[in-house]
């Protein structure tokens, strides 16, 4: 992988959190690998999940199939970006 390949990535994923869950981008910056997500941040509920992945479908131009996700890919932000590398990039 290429370093831009992944900053492009990771971009794209804050961008997509903080229009889908109506943060603010500086708010959605300071993410680190280890910052809940599912369970700690009431705006990032089954709906949001289902949006995310269909905004990063359409960003990324991938097709993320059912079994390519797991409920754990949405506990932290260092497992989201983990799953939006390996379907954007492999």
């Amino acid at each position: 992988m290429i370093d831009s390949d992944l900053e492009i990535v990771d971009d794209a994923l804050r961008l997509l959190l903080a229009e889908t869950l109506g943060l603010d981008r500086a708010e959605v910056d300071r993410f680190e690998e280890n910052t809940e997500l599912f369970g700690a941040l009431p705006e990032f509920d089954s709906m949001a999940v289902a949006h995310l992945l269909t905004a990063l479908e359409e960003r990324l131009g991938i097709l993320i199939e059912d079994d390519a996700v797991e409920a754990e890919d949405f506990m932290t932000f260092g497992r989201l970006t983990a799953m939006a590398r390996r379907l954007a990039l492999d």
